[in-house]
């Protein structure tokens, strides 16, 4: 299969994994009212659903290293197609909540084995990573609004139904494709790029474990942000007296336009390696956070803005030192490995940020904490390999 083609499908198939990860939260609003239940009862059926995610992600980066990784990918759409499909059928909880854990076992498939392709297959692995990440970015938007409209007009079986029925189209597309062009055109590049390529093991630990400093601490920040952000505005922007919709309008403006720093970041990848960007960056993020602890009124908009954009520029590069560094045969591992940390520390902030508010820490405090997580992510990226072997 072409590679440009193989990558499109990648690009989409990270659109869908986070669409269909958001699709139930605002399903949820119309299903509480048609099965008359609470929003809390309902909303708690949601569960399965991410606890399978988070429980498949490493069997998943075990299969990516055994299995050809385009089919995985397939298994995904027709997996995650099938199951969104079974959902829309539900007549009451225990159905939902079933469907609801079969999405997430196949939505853990895609960022072990995606991640790991995508540098498999690109010529600029950084450029690539990025596009990819900016890709589950808008379907992570557009979960949102599409389920709302669908719900609102056809029910919120609708709302599964027709993403399921996507799914399962993309996959069977992709299966079509792949069988046609069999898996030589498919791995003839990453043949071509990885024979005679000698990764010393040192090299590997080395990047692995910047990586996996990045993904606790960096992942702690970027979650931190992102969920204490409309509340931080509340309290800095008083001049808006508590008015939700500029809060809510700031807040969306500032993570709407931060969605695309990836692309410059992949640029820089591809052109400097990872350790100058990631400490470029991150030392940015420090004086960012020290200062937003600080200020308060307007200027808090622009320096929350340029706080974003830095921490979502640094999401691919993890990605794409575990592409450059390590072998072929353990990515799928790794990556899972990284996201599996992420996903745990993402887990742990807000019942963190819930217990320091009600000690009384507020942000004054709470970002200098998020400053010295930066910190540690500072120092780790010293010991990337330098610029010559990028």
């Amino acid at each position: 299969m072409r590679q440009k083609e193989t990558l499109m499908f990648l690009n989409i198939a990270h659109f869908f994994d986070h669409f269909f990860l958001l699709i139930f939260p605002t399903a949820s609003i119309a299903i509480a009212a048609e099965w008359d239940m609470s929003y809390s009862a309902v909303l708690a059926m949601g569960t399965p659903l991410y606890v399978a995610f988070a429980v498949a992600t490493l069997p998943a980066g075990w299969l990516g290293d055994r299995f050809a990784r385009t089919y995985l990918i397939a298994c995904f759409f027709i997996g995650g197609g099938a199951a969104s499909l079974l959902i829309s059928f539900s007549s009451g909880p225990v159905s939902l909540m079933a469907g609801l854990a079969l999405l997430g076992l196949f939505a853990a498939l895609y960022h072990p084995i995606g991640l790991a392709l995508v540098p498999e297959l690109a010529a600029r692995t950084g450029r690539a990573l990025a596009v990819n990440g900016v890709f589950g970015n808008l379907g992570l938007a557009a979960a949102a609004a599409v389920t709302g409209v669908l719900a609102q007009y056809g029910g919120w079986q609708n709302a599964f139904l027709a993403p399921g029925v996507a799914g399962l189209v993309v996959g069977g597309l992709l299966l079509l494709r792949r069988w046609r062009l069999g898996a030589a055109a498919t791995h003839a590049a990453v043949k071509s790029r990885v024979a005679g390529e000698a990764i010393v093991r040192r090299t590997q630990i080395n990047v692995f474990a910047v990586v996996c400093v990045a993904a606790l601490f960096g992942g702690f920040v970027f979650n931190a942000v992102t969920v204490s952000m409309p509340k931080f505005f509340d309290e800095r922007l008083v001049m808006l007296a508590g008015d939700l919709t500029w809060i809510g309008a700031s807040t969306g403006i500032v993570f709407g336009i931060a969605a695309f720093a990836q692309l410059a970041s992949g640029e820089l990848l591809d052109r400097f390696g990872a350790r100058p960007v990631l400490i470029c960056l991150v030392s940015g993020q420090i004086v960012l956070l020290v200062c937003l602890s600080l200020v308060e009124g307007w200027a808090v908009v622009p320096l929350a803005l340029l706080a974003v954009i830095l921490i979502f520029a640094e999401i691919p590069i993890t990605t794409w030192l575990l592409g450059r560094y390590v072998q072929s045969g353990l990515r799928s591992r790794a990556v899972s490995v990284e996201y599996v940390l992420a996903l745990g520390v993402g887990s742990a902030v807000v019942p963190i940020i819930a217990a320091m508010h009600g000690i009384g820490l507020g942000f004054d405090i709470q970002f200098l904490a998020l400053g010295a997580c930066a910190t540690m992510v500072f120092t780790a990226a010293w010991f990337l390999p330098r610029l010559r072997n990028n």
